[in-house]
Protein backbone atom coordinates (compact mmCIF):
# COMPACT_ATOMS: atom_id res chain seq x y z
CA UNK A 1 0.00 0.00 0.00
CA UNK A 2 2.51 2.02 0.85
CA UNK A 3 4.03 1.92 -2.28
CA UNK A 4 1.43 3.99 -3.62
CA UNK A 5 0.52 5.83 -1.07
CA UNK A 6 4.23 7.61 0.62
CA UNK A 7 4.46 8.75 4.28
CA UNK A 8 6.88 11.24 2.51
CA UNK A 9 4.80 12.84 0.46
CA UNK A 10 1.38 13.77 2.48
CA UNK A 11 0.01 10.04 2.06
CA UNK A 12 0.15 10.11 -1.87
CA UNK A 13 2.12 9.49 -4.52
CA UNK A 14 4.50 12.06 -6.17
CA UNK A 15 4.15 9.99 -10.06
CA UNK A 16 1.35 10.94 -11.68
CA UNK A 17 0.25 7.37 -11.57
CA UNK A 18 1.87 5.01 -9.46
CA UNK A 19 3.13 1.44 -10.43
CA UNK A 20 1.56 -1.64 -9.58
CA UNK A 21 2.74 -5.54 -10.25
CA UNK A 22 4.73 -6.36 -13.11
CA UNK A 23 5.73 -2.81 -13.76
CA UNK A 24 2.09 -2.28 -14.41
CA UNK A 25 1.05 1.68 -14.89
CA UNK A 26 -2.53 3.02 -12.84
CA UNK A 27 -4.47 5.21 -14.65
CA UNK A 28 -5.09 7.69 -11.84
CA UNK A 29 -3.29 9.37 -9.39
CA UNK A 30 -3.53 7.82 -5.78
CA UNK A 31 -4.96 10.70 -3.59
CA UNK A 32 -3.95 10.68 -0.20
CA UNK A 33 -4.69 8.03 2.10
CA UNK A 34 -4.17 10.60 5.36
CA UNK A 35 -7.87 11.79 6.86
CA UNK A 36 -9.51 9.02 4.38
CA UNK A 37 -11.56 7.72 7.15
CA UNK A 38 -13.47 11.10 6.71
CA UNK A 39 -14.08 11.10 3.19
CA UNK A 40 -17.65 9.91 2.74
CA UNK A 41 -17.07 7.93 -0.17
CA UNK A 42 -13.47 6.24 -1.63
CA UNK A 43 -11.53 6.47 -4.67
CA UNK A 44 -12.24 9.47 -7.20
CA UNK A 45 -15.13 7.97 -8.77
CA UNK A 46 -16.82 6.84 -5.21
CA UNK A 47 -16.80 2.93 -5.80
CA UNK A 48 -16.20 2.43 -2.42
CA UNK A 49 -18.75 3.43 0.21
CA UNK A 50 -16.20 3.02 2.98
CA UNK A 51 -12.44 2.18 4.36
CA UNK A 52 -13.38 -1.65 4.25
CA UNK A 53 -14.87 -1.85 0.39
CA UNK A 54 -11.38 0.00 -0.49
CA UNK A 55 -8.51 -1.91 1.05
CA UNK A 56 -9.84 -4.64 -1.13
CA UNK A 57 -9.95 -2.66 -4.41
CA UNK A 58 -6.25 -2.63 -4.92
CA UNK A 59 -5.75 -5.97 -3.25
CA UNK A 60 -7.49 -7.54 -6.78
CA UNK A 61 -7.08 -5.31 -9.14
CA UNK A 62 -5.06 -6.91 -11.71
CA UNK A 63 -2.63 -3.48 -12.37
CA UNK A 64 -2.14 -2.79 -8.36
CA UNK A 65 -1.54 -5.68 -6.21
CA UNK A 66 -2.98 -8.79 -8.43
CA UNK A 67 -3.96 -11.20 -5.39
CA UNK A 68 -6.87 -12.80 -4.68
CA UNK A 69 -7.97 -14.29 -1.12
CA UNK A 70 -6.05 -17.68 -0.92
CA UNK A 71 -2.71 -15.86 -1.74
CA UNK A 72 -2.91 -13.24 0.68
CA UNK A 73 -4.26 -15.95 3.30
CA UNK A 74 -0.95 -18.06 1.99
CA UNK A 75 1.07 -14.68 2.79
CA UNK A 76 0.25 -14.30 6.04
CA UNK A 77 0.81 -17.61 7.35
CA UNK A 78 4.08 -17.84 6.06
CA UNK A 79 5.25 -15.63 8.83
CA UNK A 80 5.77 -16.38 12.11
CA UNK A 81 5.45 -12.64 13.50
CA UNK A 82 2.04 -12.05 11.51
CA UNK A 83 1.24 -15.66 13.12
CA UNK A 84 1.77 -14.67 16.22
CA UNK A 85 -0.05 -10.46 16.03
CA UNK A 86 -3.28 -11.67 14.49
CA UNK A 87 -3.22 -14.62 17.16
CA UNK A 88 -2.56 -11.62 19.82
CA UNK A 89 -5.65 -9.32 18.84
CA UNK A 90 -7.87 -11.42 16.49
CA UNK A 91 -7.55 -14.24 18.83
CA UNK A 92 -6.90 -16.63 15.35
CA UNK A 93 -4.69 -17.65 12.84
CA UNK A 94 -4.63 -14.75 9.88
CA UNK A 95 -7.22 -14.63 8.13
CA UNK A 96 -8.53 -12.33 4.79
CA UNK A 97 -11.51 -10.94 6.85
CA UNK A 98 -8.87 -10.00 9.77
CA UNK A 99 -6.35 -8.56 7.43
CA UNK A 100 -9.02 -6.05 5.99
CA UNK A 101 -10.04 -5.06 9.22
CA UNK A 102 -6.11 -4.48 10.34
CA UNK A 103 -5.56 -2.21 7.33
CA UNK A 104 -8.86 0.17 8.02
CA UNK A 105 -8.08 0.48 11.52
CA UNK A 106 -4.99 1.66 10.61
CA UNK A 107 -6.13 4.05 8.18
CA UNK A 108 -8.65 5.37 10.55
CA UNK A 109 -5.67 6.46 12.82
CA UNK A 110 -3.85 8.39 9.74
CA UNK A 111 -5.51 11.69 10.35
CA UNK A 112 -3.19 14.89 10.65
CA UNK A 113 -4.48 17.48 13.47
CA UNK A 114 -3.66 20.71 14.64
CA UNK A 115 -2.59 22.25 11.34
CA UNK A 116 -2.11 26.39 11.41
CA UNK A 117 -5.96 26.62 10.21
CA UNK A 118 -7.08 23.84 12.85
CA UNK A 119 -5.44 26.13 15.45
CA UNK A 120 -6.90 29.30 14.23
CA UNK A 121 -10.46 28.39 14.11
CA UNK A 122 -9.71 26.96 17.36
CA UNK A 123 -8.92 30.62 18.22
CA UNK A 124 -5.60 29.81 19.47
CA UNK A 125 -3.70 31.68 16.69
CA UNK A 126 -4.13 34.17 14.69
CA UNK A 127 -3.11 34.02 10.52
CA UNK A 128 -0.90 35.89 9.05
CA UNK A 129 -1.78 38.73 6.79
CA UNK A 130 -1.38 36.94 3.56
CA UNK A 131 -2.79 33.96 5.48
CA UNK A 132 -5.59 35.83 5.99
CA UNK A 133 -6.62 37.14 3.21
CA UNK A 134 -5.94 33.72 0.81
CA UNK A 135 -8.50 32.72 2.93
CA UNK A 136 -10.84 35.60 2.53
CA UNK A 137 -10.25 34.98 -1.56
CA UNK A 138 -10.75 31.41 -1.15
CA UNK A 139 -14.69 32.05 -0.08
CA UNK A 140 -15.24 34.94 -1.69
CA UNK A 141 -14.12 33.08 -5.20
CA UNK A 142 -16.17 30.30 -4.20
CA UNK A 143 -13.56 27.59 -3.38
CA UNK A 144 -15.18 26.74 -0.32
CA UNK A 145 -18.70 25.84 -1.92
CA UNK A 146 -17.06 22.25 -2.72
CA UNK A 147 -14.34 22.24 -0.20
CA UNK A 148 -15.69 22.38 3.08
CA UNK A 149 -16.08 20.18 6.16
CA UNK A 150 -13.76 18.48 8.61
CA UNK A 151 -11.73 17.67 5.46
CA UNK A 152 -11.86 20.41 3.07
CA UNK A 153 -13.42 18.75 0.66
CA UNK A 154 -14.08 15.12 0.42
CA UNK A 155 -17.87 15.36 0.93
CA UNK A 156 -19.53 15.70 -2.22
CA UNK A 157 -19.37 14.94 -6.10
CA UNK A 158 -18.74 18.19 -8.07
CA UNK A 159 -18.33 18.12 -11.87
CA UNK A 160 -14.80 19.29 -13.20
CA UNK A 161 -15.52 21.64 -15.68
CA UNK A 162 -18.43 23.14 -14.44
CA UNK A 163 -18.38 26.60 -15.74
CA UNK A 164 -15.54 26.32 -18.36
CA UNK A 165 -15.46 22.93 -19.83
CA UNK A 166 -12.44 20.95 -19.23
CA UNK A 167 -11.28 18.14 -21.76
CA UNK A 168 -9.57 15.22 -21.09
CA UNK A 169 -8.33 12.36 -23.34
CA UNK A 170 -9.65 9.87 -20.69
CA UNK A 171 -12.65 10.42 -18.45
CA UNK A 172 -11.87 7.26 -16.44
CA UNK A 173 -12.33 7.24 -13.34
CA UNK A 174 -15.36 9.71 -13.49
CA UNK A 175 -18.83 8.64 -11.87
CA UNK A 176 -20.16 7.64 -15.36
CA UNK A 177 -17.73 4.34 -15.07
CA UNK A 178 -20.35 3.42 -11.98
CA UNK A 179 -23.71 5.14 -12.95
CA UNK A 180 -23.06 4.94 -17.04
CA UNK A 181 -25.27 8.55 -17.19
CA UNK A 182 -24.06 10.68 -19.70
CA UNK A 183 -25.18 13.56 -17.23
CA UNK A 184 -22.05 12.29 -15.11
CA UNK A 185 -19.18 12.78 -16.90
CA UNK A 186 -16.17 14.51 -15.82
CA UNK A 187 -18.17 14.32 -11.94
CA UNK A 188 -15.50 13.07 -9.43
CA UNK A 189 -15.20 12.90 -5.72
CA UNK A 190 -14.05 16.47 -4.39
CA UNK A 191 -10.49 16.04 -2.58
CA UNK A 192 -9.73 17.03 0.59
CA UNK A 193 -7.28 19.83 0.91
CA UNK A 194 -5.53 18.77 3.96
CA UNK A 195 -1.89 18.53 3.14
CA UNK A 196 -2.56 20.10 0.17
CA UNK A 197 0.73 21.05 -0.51
CA UNK A 198 2.45 17.91 0.14
CA UNK A 199 0.12 15.74 -2.24
CA UNK A 200 1.76 17.23 -5.64
CA UNK A 201 0.55 16.52 -8.40
CA UNK A 202 -2.75 17.20 -8.91
CA UNK A 203 -6.32 16.20 -10.92
CA UNK A 204 -7.23 12.83 -11.05
CA UNK A 205 -4.75 11.88 -13.63
CA UNK A 206 -1.96 13.61 -12.12
CA UNK A 207 -1.92 16.20 -15.12
CA UNK A 208 -1.46 19.73 -12.94
CA UNK A 209 2.21 19.70 -11.09
CA UNK A 210 1.97 22.82 -9.35
CA UNK A 211 -0.58 24.42 -6.84
CA UNK A 212 -0.58 26.84 -8.45
CA UNK A 213 -1.27 26.11 -11.56
CA UNK A 214 -4.20 23.87 -10.09
CA UNK A 215 -5.40 26.99 -8.13
CA UNK A 216 -5.79 28.87 -11.61
CA UNK A 217 -7.30 25.66 -13.51
CA UNK A 218 -10.29 25.07 -10.99
CA UNK A 219 -10.40 29.15 -10.68
CA UNK A 220 -11.24 29.41 -14.56
CA UNK A 221 -13.13 26.03 -15.05
CA UNK A 222 -14.87 25.93 -11.97
CA UNK A 223 -15.50 29.05 -10.82
CA UNK A 224 -15.23 31.32 -13.87
CA UNK A 225 -12.80 33.36 -12.34
CA UNK A 226 -9.23 33.99 -14.03
CA UNK A 227 -7.60 34.98 -10.79
CA UNK A 228 -4.47 37.54 -10.56
CA UNK A 229 -1.45 36.26 -9.74
CA UNK A 230 -1.57 38.16 -6.38
CA UNK A 231 -4.76 36.46 -5.66
CA UNK A 232 -3.16 32.97 -6.56
CA UNK A 233 -0.22 33.40 -4.48
CA UNK A 234 -2.47 34.44 -1.46
CA UNK A 235 -4.84 31.44 -1.66
CA UNK A 236 -1.81 28.81 -1.97
CA UNK A 237 -0.14 30.50 1.13
CA UNK A 238 -3.78 30.22 2.93
CA UNK A 239 -3.69 26.29 1.39
CA UNK A 240 -0.71 25.59 3.06
CA UNK A 241 -1.65 26.35 6.61
CA UNK A 242 -3.87 23.60 6.22
CA UNK A 243 -0.95 20.64 6.58
CA UNK A 244 -1.67 18.95 9.56
CA UNK A 245 0.57 17.14 12.19
CA UNK A 246 2.20 13.96 11.18
CA UNK A 247 -0.14 11.23 12.41
CA UNK A 248 1.19 9.62 15.82
CA UNK A 249 1.17 6.22 15.12
CA UNK A 250 4.24 6.50 12.49
CA UNK A 251 5.91 8.52 15.19
CA UNK A 252 5.31 4.71 16.85
CA UNK A 253 6.50 2.98 14.06
CA UNK A 254 10.00 4.92 14.09
CA UNK A 255 10.48 4.22 17.36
Amino acid sequence: CVSCHSFEYGGADPRPVSKGVYGKSGIANSPTVYNSFFNFRQFWNGRAKNLYEQAEGPIHNPVEMGMDKTQVEKYLNSNSYYIEKFKEIYKSKPTYENMIDAIVEFEKALYTPNSKFDKFLRKEIKLSKNELEGYKIFKMAGCITCHNGINVGGNSFQKLGLIIPYKWENYYPDRYQITKDNRDKNIYKVPTLRNIALTAPYFHDGSIKSLKESIRKMAYHNLGYELEDDEVNKIEIFLKTLTGEKPKILNMDEK
